[in-house]
């Protein structure tokens, strides 16, 4: 695999004596994030979100399927995330490295075992029929930060998300159309969100949101995910410069503060693209000279 280029002696001195002074290359504070840009697609379930120069697109589905034989009553949800050379030259395809297995798990974690989605709300026929919901996360850009981006696609797709309306009748399940029903969104039971610290000089200096070179340079790191509750999911720190009690209680009441500035962000992007929509299909009532016709739901 290719390796990363490390910053030159020229670049690592600049960096580090700059945040000893207080600033960061970009014009940042140390507390604050990227600029955070997020646009949802035609089809519900679609996030492309910017976080800085990192973009990352998240893909939500939803099929019908058989639930495990240990979880007859709930449905399922997966999180699949892939690093391909689209998003940096260093990215091997079909070939996880090290921080590939470490964003899938930390993904996984703050999601899928926090039960962020209520998956009992997915059965269908109990031991029978389930809906299986699955959330694919792709990089095209990288430049530092994909927990972070990735969390916030993942959570933005499943909020975005409609699934076909259905109706059971004993074993016979109809799935509706979107013409002949509106589409019903995903049981979100709380959104947590993924908050990266980067530590320097022995932790005195501490960085939330680290780009790429920051990345580089580093002494340690830490991943915090909490909801906007003050619900605190997981933290995690694979190693690196150690960290005192008093600091990680810092980093954490930081963390709350992102994650509720986050939910506003997605929640704003949701509302303008709600409207989009209302205005879309207003003018296409509008323009439509014909009945619309008939569409037989499918049967399973």
């Amino acid at each position: 695999m290719p390796k990363e280029p490390e910053p030159s002696n020229i670049e690592k001195t600049f960096i580090l004596n700059a945040l000893k002074e207080g600033i960061r290359t970009d014009g940042r504070a140390f507390n604050d994030f990227r600029d955070i840009s997020i646009t949802f697609g035609e089809d519900y379930g679609m996030a492309d979100v910017r976080l800085g120069k990192t973009r990352v697109i998240a893909r939500c589905s939803a099929t019908i399927t058989t639930p495990y034989p240990d979880r007859q009553f709930d449905g399922i949800f997966q999180i699949s995330t892939e690093l391909s050379p689209l998003a940096s030259p260093f990215f091997e395809s079909g070939r996880q490295n090290e921080r590939e297995v470490l964003l899938s798990r930390l993904i996984e974690k703050s999601l899928r075992r926090s039960q962020a989605i209520d998956t009992e709300s997915l059965c269908i026929i109990a031991g029978q029929k389930c809906w299986s919901v699955r959330v694919d996360v792709n990089f095209l850009d990288f430049d530092g930060g994909l927990v972070d981006a990735a969390c916030i696609a993942t959570v933005a797709a499943l909020q975005h998300f409609r699934r076909p309306d259905l109706t059971v009748r004993g074993e016979l399940v109809t799935v509706h159309s979107l013409r002949e029903r509106v589409p019903v969104p995903l049981s979100i039971l709380h959104t947590p969100f993924c908050v990266t610290f980067a530590f320097y000089e022995g932790g005195e200096v501490i960085l939330v949101d680290p780009d790429l070179m920051e990345e580089q340079l580093m002494e340690g790191s830490m991943t915090v995910t909490i909801n906007k509750f003050g619900e605190l999911c997981q933290i995690s720190k694979a190693g690196g410069e150690p960290i005192e009690a008093v600091k990680l209680l810092m980093c954490a009441r930081i963390a709350l503060e992102k994650t509720k500035s986050i939910n506003e962000v997605i929640s704003k992007a949701l509302a303008e693209n709600a409207e989009y929509r209302r205005r879309r299909d207003n003018l296409l009532a509008e323009a439509s000279a014909a009945n619309p016709r008939d569409m037989k739901p499918d049967v399973i």
